[in-house]
């Protein structure tokens, strides 16, 4: 498999890089127990905090990758040259206009991702030089489109392409996982699955909602980036657990931008971590969480996908 050759890895999970949820802990977790493990680089952080938290995640010696969103790293350009010091193994760049800096990256010998909602974000991928794609479907948690599910436009892209392409969205255990590779991934990229780990970042009070949650709870929409001013673009939205700051603002976005009082709510609510006015992001994956597991753990569970590709390989007899 390309992710075993490319990064020695003995899972074929990739934990996909989640701002405030994946630092330096979680990711060498999974690396150090046979996935890939990324740093989630939110636009809020400081550079020095990506040299931090990289080197947390450098120092158990496994492969390891970061997560940018591009139309961040166009207004903070030394979190790219944080990046290009640590050298990662593979970098994630998303969400806005990446192309100027997939060159730079691969000639560092970083191995270069993008997550596409569409076949058209896909084509886009292929012309720029990406390494490879990542299927984002619309059931996976936190930023992107909502356009296609994840089986369709993972098929869609396989027949587009040659590059390697990763399937995110939905794939909360070894079950989808072997779906996914059946149908020709080269593996999973996996979010929701690591929210509530031991080694996560994800506050207590997001930790219990999360738990709590089945898979009919969330939601898609643009609220909660309205209401944080961080700077997203309206194009990709987020799916999150649905709650009441959620439903009194939705439909109003273009008011919240400009409502202090919404702002400051929302603002409060997230330093306090409370799942009424906060934005917790996860998939539709979400059900299948019911404790706090460790990133080891997670990634032994996925290992399993063998014994479920055998069954299918046998014709569903075990």
């Amino acid at each position: 498999m390309w992710l075993s050759e490319r990064f020695g890895v003995a899972v074929p999970v990739v934990q996909a890089p989640m701002a405030n949820v994946s630092g330096g802990a979680l990711t060498a977790a999974v690396s150090a127990a046979g996935g890939l493990g990324m740093l989630g680089a939110g636009s809020a952080v400081s550079a020095e905090w990506i040299r931090a938290e990289g080197a947390i995640a450098a120092a158990g010696g496994k492969p390891w990758g970061i997560g940018l969103m591009a139309w961040s790293v166009a207004d903070r350009p030394e979190h790219l040259e944080a990046v290009l010091e640590l050298r990662p193994a593979l970098v994630s760049l998303s969400f806005g206009e990446y192309a100027p800096y997939v060159g730079p990256l691969r000639d560092a010998g970083i191995v270069v991702a993008t997550q596409a909602g569409t076949v058209a974000d896909a084509r886009a991928a292929v012309s720029a030089g990406v390494d490879v794609i990542v299927a984002r479907g619309a059931e996976a948690g936190g930023h992107g489109r909502n356009a296609v599910g994840t089986l369709p436009l993972l098929q869609a892209i396989l027949d587009l392409t040659d590059l390697p392409v990763l399937a995110g969205g939905g794939i909360s255990g070894a079950r989808g996982l072997a779906a996914v590779l059946a149908a020709g991934a080269a593996g999973g990229w996996i979010g929701t699955a690591f929210l509530t780990c031991l080694e996560a970042e994800t506050k207590e009070p997001a930790r219990r909602r999360i738990i709590e949650a089945d898979e009919t709870e969330t939601v898609y929409g643009t609220v909660f980036d309205a209401a944080s001013r961080a700077g997203w673009p309206d194009e990709f939205g987020g799916r999150a657990l649905r709650n009441a700051y959620f439903d009194a603002w939705e439909g109003r976005e273009e008011e919240l931008k400009s409502d202090d009082v919404g702002h400051a709510e929302y603002a409060e609510g997230s330093r306090a971590a409370d799942p009424a006015r906060a934005s917790i992001y996860a998939g539709q994956g979400v059900g299948a969480l019911n404790g706090e597991p460790t990133a080891a753990e997670v990634v032994a569970g996925f290992a399993a996908y063998r014994d479920y590709l055998r069954i299918a390989l046998n014709g569903g007899s075990k």
